[in-house]
């Protein structure tokens, strides 16, 4: 073989070496996964959709176990135009304000109906779908059925039943550390939710049409529900400090005997590390004397990033990431209501959560946040004045005040 024969050989072996990687090359796509939302369960589902799209790479970036945590971390990616992330998790709250700002890609060709109608309306702006639905959400009471059993105790439908029952195993049990009812205290976004239940359970609207319609009898009642709970030991005195996740922690040491949660903390509640496996029921959040039962509307929703540079295969992970396929893998290992109805009575669901039977009229009457542009606002306001509240910096009646004077200002 002579000199020129080798290097033309040569040459075509590079082109096809060239060729054959180009062929194997991969996109990388980055996920942005909550910590708090089982992102070890996500990698699973992660793991089918590259074994049946091996052209597609997906890493997953963790971050903050708040919503707040979450939000302050995606505002400054987004804000500097960053295309690290590809796809985003982000609270039901979140993805009409990043449409409006443009830090995310809207869809073409996606059949909302096919979804539970709160989050098809939730996740379509001006006739854009701007997000699908990762899982639905809302707050529940879960109580230890053990103790509510040893006592012939039913489980509460008003909190003043909530209140009674605390008191009667508190004495009974005569366990320092055992908690009445553990709720979100602390200055993040459950804390909304704290002071909405209660709110709207007499029958109130916080917000209507964009415009502040606050009742300030209703908001005093409702902040004086939880701080009574702590100034008569049915709550724990530090309960301003407690955030989402301590509130499950709490309760699955067994240091509460309820406790107002979202549907993420029933695997958990539920697992081997549990000190109360087995012994865990949950019910719709209790109502206020005479009035309504309401809860509050949570859930979690996926988004492209406006800045990735791989739009096509972030979309169509989108789609898959919200399948009636990875709705029923993600309710079934983790505990995440559903987003699409039929699931709701599928008989492998109910059967590795028996609570999700009950579930769907409690996630279909759960009502929104307040809907406004300026929603950031609101929520400060809210959950730092119930915050207050609960440390014994304000009253209730002084916190009701600060709601409305300050909201009054923001919702002109």
């Amino acid at each position: 073989m002579n000199f020129k024969t080798s290097a033309a050989l040569l040459v075509a072996a590079s082109i096809l070496s060239i060729s054959a990687g180009a062929a194997y090359a991969q996109t990388e796509l980055k996920v942005y996964i909550s910590s708090q939302h089982q992102p070890d369960l996500w990698r699973q589902a992660l793991d089918k959709y590259e074994a049946s799209n091996p052209d597609v790479k997906v890493v997953i970036e963790t971050g903050g176990n708040t919503s707040e945590a979450q939000a302050q971390y995606l505002n400054t990616v987004m804000t500097a135009k960053d295309s690290s992330l590809d796809v985003l998790i982000l609270d039901i709250v979140r993805p009409a304000q990043f449409a409006a700002a443009g830090w995310t890609s809207p869809f073409t060709e996606v059949d909302m109906s096919a979804y539970l109608p709160a989050y098809a309306d939730a996740n379509t702006v001006d006739g854009k779908v701007i997000a699908l639905p990762a899982f639905a959400d809302a707050q529940f009471l879960y109580y230890r059925t053990d103790l509510l059993e040893k006592y012939n105790i039913s489980p509460p439908s008003t909190w003043e039943d909530l209140r009674q029952a605390a008191s009667v195993i508190k004495e009974q049990e005569n366990n320092p550390d055992l908690q009445g009812v553990s709720f979100v205290g602390k200055a993040i976004e459950g804390a909304n939710c704290t002071f909405l239940v209660p709110y709207w359970s007499q029958g109130q609207e916080l917000v209507t049409d964009g415009k502040l319609t606050f009742d300030h009898d209703a908001a005093v009642n409702a902040l004086s529900l939880w701080k009574g709970m702590i100034d008569d030991g049915t709550a724990k005195a530090n309960i301003a400090e407690v955030a989402t996740d301590d509130v499950r922690k709490d309760f699955q040491a067994g240091n509460a005997i309820f406790a107002v949660n979202w549907s993420y903390a029933w695997a958990q509640a539920q697992g081997p590390e549990s000190a109360v496996a087995g012994k865990v029921g949950v019910v719709p959040v209790p109502r206020m004397e005479g009035g309504e039962p309401t809860t509050c509307l949570g859930g979690w929703e996926w988004s492209v990033s406006a800045y990735s540079t791989h739009q096509e295969e972030a979309h169509d992970l989108v789609k898959y990431l919200a399948s009636p396929e990875v709705s029923k893998f993600m309710a079934i290992n983790g505990a995440l209501l559903p987003t699409y109805g039929d699931l709701y009575t599928d008989p492998e669901v109910t059967a590795a959560a028996p609570w999700f039977a009950n579930a769907k009229a409690v996630v279909e009457t759960a009502k929104p946040r307040p809907v406004t542009p300026r929603y950031n606002e609101v929520s400060e306001v809210i959950r730092t004045t119930v915050n207050a509240v609960m440390a014994g910096v304000s009253t209730p009646e002084e916190g009701a005040d600060l709601i409305e004077s300050r909201l009054s200002r923001i919702l002109r």
